[in-house]
């Protein structure tokens, strides 16, 4: 055992999301820094053979990029341990277990009810003795309403310090996430428009062609708004819409997403004009027949799921007043979009004999793939003026690590600039909360569309 090595136990580790995204970000990591050292300890309810645990291990890590050496040996230095995280003395028994609490990382793979009891029991065990420098990161959704969230970060504070706690969001840990603070801050061409004084509108949109793919236990009780609207693309607005840092620095940074996110709501106060949901029918993607969701296996109909959701905001700022947002988020959609667009105000005034009202200009950032795009009004008719648009591409800079790798370095550092503070969390859900209530009522209509299709034909 190397007592420099850094310890990251999975709690929920036999679970779809430890093999599919964390530990193909953890071989991704190591690929690229050889000389990290971490030990990895899977945990779950059921036993597990070490043969297979190790098998499991060394394979996501080959996914994720490592070598089959570097694999085979972090897999051999791998275990798993079987109990029942929410059995006090099962838990008392595995942190009795870690070499160094100092450098430890419990992280939790496992469903917000289950991670706020796990975390209680911590709780009552760092009453009776020292759990040192143990850090925790707790996948989202991050509680499963507003007062969940915040009795959950009250629970917390209770034995951990905020820099102790890392909430996860992986799309934060996009390369390109983060590159929207450089086209922002470090470009004069940008930062002078970034207003409403020239911004018309904000659209932010994450379609996927894929559909659910057997994630029904999870995603039939959540649905798109609180898997991506509500996590993920709030994140990625606070982004676009905070104020200029001084450093970027995790504080600075989080206070400024807090507070554009304190003064942003639902438009018009009126959840029902301001949103729309839906659900996908049979239908073909890619060449793939799917099937109507209401009919997946382990969908529940009665709970009418949503697997398309939009979302109507404004900004009550200086710098944001008037502007419409629209966040947009969906499942066996046409072709996979994620997208951040603004469009801009038409010019005040255009010379007489132009052929025409100038189109509006618009910047585009692609996140997948990564790139830019301008478009500008040019005239298309030669000698005569016929205006028209021509858009001007770049390729952003190529990402060197995948999401859940930024997200592990972030955790492993101990650098909170990708992380979600705790009041960022509760803001997240308070915007999305009166929608959610006028969802449940059914005061807004679950509208269908057909699975390859662009959403509801009746949606602009």
């Amino acid at each position: 055992m190397n007592p420099e090595a850094q310890h990251l136990v999975v709690l929920g580790a036999a679970g779809n999301l430890t093999s599919r995204l964390l530990l193909p970000g953890l071989g991704r990591l190591l690929a690229g820094d050889p000389s990290r050292e971490v030990e990895l300890w899977g945990v779950g309810r059921e036993p597990m053979e070490a043969a297979a645990w190790g098998a499991r291990v060394s394979s996501a890590l080959v996914r994720g990029g490592a070598s089959e050496d570097l694999a085979i040996d972090v897999a051999s230095k791998s275990r798993f341990i079987s109990l029942d995280v929410t059995d006090l003395e099962d838990l008392r028994g595995l942190i009795h277990q870690l070499p160094d609490r100092n450098r430890t990382v419990i992280y939790f793979a496992l469903p917000p009810h289950i991670t706020e009891e796990v975390c209680r029991k911590l709780r009552d065990l760092a009453a009776e003795e020292d759990l040192g420098n143990l850090r925790l990161a707790l996948e989202k959704p991050f509680g499963e309403n507003l007062a969940e969230a915040r009795n959950l970060n009250a629970v917390l504070a209770e034995f951990r310090r905020e820099d102790q706690v890392f909430r996860v969001d992986h799309f934060l840990g996009d390369s390109q996430v983060l590159n929207l603070l450089a086209l922002r801050f470090a470009n004069r061409l940008f930062e002078p428009i970034w207003s409403s004084a020239h911004v018309e509108s904000i659209y932010i949109v994450a379609d996927e062609t894929i559909a659910l793919e057997g994630r029904a236990g999870y995603y039939d009780g959540a649905g798109a708004l609180i898997d991506m609207l509500q996590s993920h693309l709030l994140l990625v607005l606070a982004i676009i819409t905070m104020e200029e840092p001084a450093r970027l620095e995790p504080r600075v940074v989080h206070d400024l997403m807090a507070h554009v996110l304190s003064v942003t709501q639902v438009k018009d106060f009126s959840p029902t004009a301001s949103s729309r949901r839906a659900r996908y029918t049979a239908g073909t993607v890619g060449g793939r027949e799917i099937p109507d969701y209401a009919q997946e296996t382990g969908v529940d109909p009665a709970r009418e799921t949503e697997t398309l959701a939009e979302l109507d905001l404004e900004i009550a700022s200086r710098r944001w007043s008037g502007v419409p947002i629209r966040l947009r988020s969906g499942k066996a959609l046409a072709k996979d979009r994620r997208q951040i667009t603004l469009t801009l105000q038409p010019v005040a005034f255009a010379p007489h004999g132009m052929g025409g009202y100038p189109p509006a200009n618009a910047l585009t950032i692609d996140l997948n793939p990564d790139e830019i795009t301008v478009r500008i009004v040019t005239n298309k008719g030669g000698s005569k003026f016929r205006l028209g648009t021509e858009d001007l591409n770049a390729a952003l800079g190529e990402r060197t690590l995948a999401p859940y790798s930024e997200v592990l370095t972030g955790i492993l550092d101990g650098n909170h600039l990708i992380s979600v503070r705790g009041d960022i969390a509760e803001e997240c859900w308070r915007i999305c909360e009166p929608v959610l209530d006028a969802w449940r009522r059914s005061e807004v209509p679950l509208e269908e569309y057909e699975a390859g299709s662009a959403g509801p034909p009746s949606w602009s």
